[in-house]
């Protein structure tokens, strides 16, 4: 959500910063119902104080003995004109809160110009690709030769789009979870927290995904949603809240089941793992002072790199261009791992600094440095990372000539010292 001071103090400015994101120019509109908005409650106000007025001078017709007739039809007429300006008002700020909750956050100044994906800048990778001395196979391959990826069986039981895991590779992919969540509890100072699955739409609201995003979320018959993920329930921890500064930063990480619908990816990644209606991930959420959000992005993705660097995997972190930032967000690093199997960086994590787009819409707020008033919060948000998406990466990057794993060290011991799945 924007703040309305902000277009009405350089409107040309507004237009600009949406147009970054291909929005057409709308603060023209957003003022004209800021206008009719303020109006109407303006002259509201004069007609309350000429309510009040009235209200004696019938009260002193009446005491002595004075005809308060004419009086007492201008009241009726000023009942219905208040009526009717409370109908405008409310009129032009719901069409006012619909335009503004459909824009997408102002961009930083850093983002790059694009289009698309294509527009994304590398700026860092960790190591370089392998050249294997054999013909590397797709996660999807070595799950099927082993016997405990099967997605016939799945589709049976749910349809398109789900894995059944089995043997060593179920207890893989809940060893990643676990060793990431002990991870970023333990070195990184995140508070583990475990969240309801299933969210009112208040809650969907203030992260961004209502109501622009609706389609790409399940929704149960009650009214309820099932979490895209952990971000919409952890950031919302601080919903209409008054946090005390002491307290900041909060740092919140949650091991969960996501649920997508994947709404209009019809044939994209429709073999393997890639691209589920339900998958594991380990969510990072922190809430800081306006001043601090910036430093925290860098600090949040580091703690996402880590991961895949114990990993033993090839990554790389990009800024995500103007045209493929996500709609709540300022900034986007993505981390992208490279996949030997499909021979190709595919997105494992991304991070966001969200500055007080979120908090605006949950009104979310501290204390002003100076006592007087409140400000809005920052939030950020990263995966840390996508257990799924993790699993193929092992899988591909480990495998063997002879179709086996590699098991890394690092999760050995949630294995119970397994060292190689064949």
């Amino acid at each position: 959500m924007h703040d309305i001071r902000l277009v009405r103090a350089d409107p040309a400015a507004f237009d600009a910063a949406m147009s970054r994101r291909g929005v057409a120019p709308v603060a023209a509109e957003i003022l004209a119902q800021d206008a009719a908005r303020r109006g109407a409650q303006q002259a509201l106000q004069e007609k309350q104080a000429r309510r009040n007025a009235l209200a004696k001078e019938i009260g002193q017709a009446k005491r002595s003995g004075g005809n308060s007739v004419a009086l007492e039809a201008e009241g009726a007429a000023l009942r219905d004109a208040m009526a009717a300006l409370e109908a405008e008002a409310s009129r032009a700020e719901a069409a006012q809160t619909a335009l503004l909750e459909a824009l997408p956050n102002i961009l930083d100044a850093a983002v790059p110009d694009g289009q698309d994906e294509t527009g994304n800048v590398v700026l860092h990778q960790h190591g370089e690709p392998p050249r294997p001395n054999f013909a590397p196979k797709q996660h999807f391959e070595i799950g099927e030769a082993l016997g405990q990826m099967d997605f016939a069986t799945a589709a049976k039981l749910a349809g398109a789009r789900f894995t059944l895991l089995s043997g060593p590779l179920a207890r893989l992919e809940r060893a990643l979870g676990q060793w990431m969540l002990t991870l970023h509890t333990e070195e990184h100072g995140y508070t583990e927290t475990a969240v309801p699955l299933l969210v009112n739409a208040a809650t969907v609201y203030g992260t961004g995904q209502l109501p622009k995003f609706e389609d790409d979320l399940f929704k149960t018959t009650d009214g309820r949603y099932l979490i895209a993920t952990a971000e919409m329930p952890l950031t919302n921890l601080v919903r209409e809240e008054i946090v005390p500064e002491p307290t900041l930063p909060r740092r919140y990480t949650g091991l969960t089941p996501c649920f997508r619908s994947e709404a209009g990816s019809a044939g994209r990644d429709t073999r393997g793992m890639l691209r589920q209606h339900q998958f594991q991930k380990v969510e990072l959420v922190s809430v800081t002072r306006p001043e601090d959000s910036e430093a925290e992005h860098e600090r949040m993705t580091r703690c996402a790199e880590r991961v895949l660097t114990e990993l033993g995997l090839i990554w790389r972190r990009v800024v995500l261009c103007s045209g493929d930032t996500g709609f709540s967000a300022a900034k986007t690093y993505d981390l992208e791992v490279w996949l030997p199997g499909q021979g190709a960086w595919r997105e494992i994590s991304s991070c966001s600094n969200c500055r007080d787009f979120q908090a605006r819409r949950m009104n979310a707020r501290m204390r002003a440095p100076d006592g007087k008033g409140t400000v809005f919060l920052h939030t950020l948000n990263g995966s840390g990372v996508a257990v799924g998406r993790a699993l193929i990466a092992v899988l591909e990057t480990h495998q063997q000539p002879d179709g086996s794993v590699q098991v890394p060290p690092v999760l050995r011991p949630w294995m119970g010292g397994i060292e190689r799945i064949g």
